[in-house]
């Protein structure tokens, strides 16, 4: 088993038997008793430790740095220099408004200048990002951002497409709303037939 595979079985096992600390777990019966139910019930007994140790889950972006993704590049790739895509890749994140679940696609693009990265690894550095309370346009400047600093490319884009709960389940209520934004940096942002490109690759 690799080392990064954080989301293998025995990663979660051992997720699931995280102590959970007896402050934490009465805030939690707090807002269930706030929220109207009673957290002494045979069905909220477990609850706190549960949604504790999810939250721990949500949120184990804080405990990743996304860079370390990028660290591993390769030169030999027989002289390409063009456009490197990796689109619609699923996350979910959590607003930190409303602490509720963000759930979308991302489309990864950068323009190689001496090296490329192993395409897991776009997926890893928006994950690292993604699983920490988030607003949307920042996810995707730090994604962005991020793959600039640390590949050096000729350029980057990133467009991101998701669905807030914090809207389509409360307040406003407007299921079936999607909010998309985009960041593009280098040739992307400069040169208009590299930004056509790669937003007609993603499907823009």
């Amino acid at each position: 088993m690799q080392p990064d595979e954080m989301d293998s079985d025995e990663n979660l096992g051992r997720k699931s038997k995280i102590p959970v600390p007896d402050d934490v777990q009465d805030a939690i019966r707090t807002l269930i008793r706030w929220s109207g139910d009673d957290p002494g019930r045979e069905g909220l007994l477990d609850t706190p430790k549960r949604v504790a140790r999810a939250w721990k889950e949500y949120c184990q972006g804080y405990d990743d740095d996304p860079a370390v993704h990028l660290q591993r590049t390769f030169e030999e790739v027989g002289g390409y220099d063009e456009l490197v895509l990796l689109k619609d890749i699923p996350f979910q994140s959590h607003c930190e408004h409303h602490m509720a679940p963000i759930i979308g696609t991302a489309s990864i693009a950068y323009m190689p200048s001496e090296r490329v990265v192993g395409i897991s690894k776009l997926a890893r550095v928006l994950n690292g990002y993604a699983r920490r309370l988030q607003v949307q346009e920042r996810l995707t400047a730090e994604v962005a951002q991020c793959i600039w600093d640390h590949l050096k490319p000729q350029g980057v884009a990133v467009v991101i497409c998701a669905s807030h709960s914090c809207m389509t389940a409360r307040g406003v209520r407007t299921p079936g709303v999607r909010m998309m934004t985009s960041r593009l940096l280098g040739c992307f942002l400069d040169d208009a037939r590299s930004r056509e490109e790669v937003l007609s690759l993603m499907g823009y």
